[in-house]
């Protein structure tokens, strides 16, 4: 049943499409954040250990907001690996298991890639598809990546 909220059935698809996007970079910087934290070693261990589920449990958490949102506008959830990689913006390193501060680096990397593209996803939820929601949803999903990608930052400086 296509939701009767004041945003045209075009423009709920075209958002459904967007967050499915999101939804597909959000499982891949999540799924690498486990990876990491399954794989880091050396002095810091159990420090980068703690930060990166921390991390994966702040992604998993936005994982659910963004799949919840598809749901609401009247959209089906993408649910498979495959699919999350056929649309995810965040590139995966199959076979690699970088150093510490290689991995610190590429999660700071993909955060500030989320954030780069989360504003003109915002952008167009806003001028292009007149859903105001989405794009609060969006902003404040934004502000997290802001903060994980300030912490990753520190540890580098």
């Amino acid at each position: 049943m296509i939701p009767k909220i004041g945003i045209t059935e075009d423009h709920l698809q075209k958002t459904n499409s967007l967050l499915s996007v999101i939804l597909s970079d959000e499982m891949t910087l999540y799924i690498k954040t486990r990876k990491f934290h399954w794989n880091v070693a050396g002095e810091s261990f159990m420090e980068l250990h703690k930060l990166f589920e921390a991390q994966y449990t702040q992604l998993e958490a936005i994982i659910d907001t963004v799949a919840e949102r598809i749901g609401k506008l009247g959209g089906k959830t993408i649910g498979t690996m495959n699919e999350f990689s056929l649309l995810s913006r965040i590139v995966e390193h199959p076979n690699k298991y970088p150093v510490q501060n290689a991995m610190l680096s590429e999660l700071l990397s993909d955060h500030e890639t989320l954030i780069t593209e989360l504003r003109k996803d915002i952008d167009l939820c806003t001028n292009e598809n007149h859903d105001a929601g989405t794009a609060d949803m969006l902003t404040a999903i934004l502000q997290q990546h802001e903060a994980i990608a300030w912490i990753l930052r520190r540890y580098l400086s």
